[in-house]
C-alpha cells in the first residue's frame, strides 16, 4: 500500500526489452529498508517489485498486461518517475490509501494556471468516471490528489506551487496519458451496491428494515424483530374450558 505522496524523482538509466517484460534500471538512492530485495515501490503510480539494487539505483520488471495498461511502456531512458517506497504500518497517512493497482489512462484535456497554481482537467474512460466524486481522492502517476470539479468526461484537480515543484505533473501537456488509479474505497461500495450493474443488483436481496435488524444495524428494531418473532413461533394458550363451552 502508499499514500500518493510522492518521495522522489528518478530517471529511467535503462530499459532492457525481454520475453514479454521490460526491466528498467532507474538511478535514485532509496534507503536500504526500501531497496531491499522484493520490496515494493510505486513507479508513477504503478507497484512494482525490487529485482536488484545499489547504494545509487535500483531494477525493477513490468510485464506484458502492466505494459499494456500503464504508460510504463513508454518510458525511455531519461524518462523521469515519481517514486515511492511502501507505507509501513506506523507511518503517517497524509494523503489517501492507494494501492498502486491502476485502473486505466486518464489523458490531459486542459491546462489553466491560477495565479501561481495550475487548474488540469482530465479525460478519463468513461466506465470509470462514477469512481469520481467532487472533494474526493484520485492519485494521478503515483501522486494524491483531490477532486475539484466533475463533468460527463472526467474532472479537475488544481496543483499548487510546492507539488508542480516536487512532481512531474508540471511537464504533462494536453493529450499526455498519465496513470489513474480511482479511490479505493469508491471502488469497493460501487461493487457492493452493484453500481451499473442491473444482474448484481437483481440477484441482491431486498434491502429491508428487517434485513437491517437482522444484521444488527438497528439495535431498538433488532430487539423489536426479536421479540416479534419468538412471539409468531411461541404456540398459542389454550382457551380455559369452561362448562358452557362443553
Amino acid at each position: 500500500m502508499f499514500t500518493g505522496l510522492v518521495r522522489g524523482v528518478g530517471t529511467v538509466e535503462r530499459v532492457i526489452p525481454g520475453a514479454q517484460r521490460r526491466t528498467f534500471v532507474i538511478a535514485y538512492a532509496l534507503s536500504e529498508g526500501d531497496r531491499s530485495l522484493g520490496a515494493s515501490v510505486a513507479i508513477s503510480g504503478v507497484c512494482l517489485t525490487v529485482v536488484a539494487s545499489t547504494a545509487r539505483d535500483f531494477t525493477v520488471e513490468a510485464a506484458f498486461e502492466t505494459l499494456a495498461v500503464t504508460t510504463l511502456g513508454e518510458l525511455r531512458p531519461g524518462s523521469r518517475v515519481h517514486l515511492e517506497p511502501a507505507l509501513r504500518l506506523g507511518d503517517a497517512l497524509g494523503g489517501h490509501l492507494v494501492s498502486g493497482h491502476v485502473d486505466g489512462l486518464a489523458r490531459v484535456r486542459s491546462r489553466v494556471a491560477r495565479g501561481d497554481a495550475l487548474e488540469v482537467w482530465f479525460d478519463v474512460p468513461g466506465e470509470l468516471a462514477r469512481y469520481i466524486a467532487i472533494k474526493g481522492s484520485v492519485c494521478v502517476d503515483g501522486v494524491s490528489l483531490t477532486v475539484n470539479a466533475v463533468d460527463p468526461r472526467g474532472f479537475a484537480v488544481g496543483l499548487i506551487p510546492h507539488t508542480l515543484a516536487v512532481t512531474t505533473l508540471n511537464e504533462r501537456k494536453v493529450g499526455d496519458a498519465v496513470n489513474l488509479e480511482v479511490d479505493l474505497m469508491a471502488r469497493y461500495v460501487a461493487r457492493l451496491l452493484g453500481a451499473g450493474d442491473e444482474p448484481a443488483r437483481a440477484a441482491a436481496p431486498p434491502l429491508t428494515r428487517e434485513a437491517l435488524a437482522r444484521a444488527g444495524y438497528l439495535e431498538d428494531a433488532a430487539a423489536d424483530y426479536t421479540d416479534s418473532r419468538d412471539r409468531s413461533e411461541a404456540p398459542c394458550p389454550e382457551a380455559p374450558v369452561s362448562e358452557d363451552n362443553q
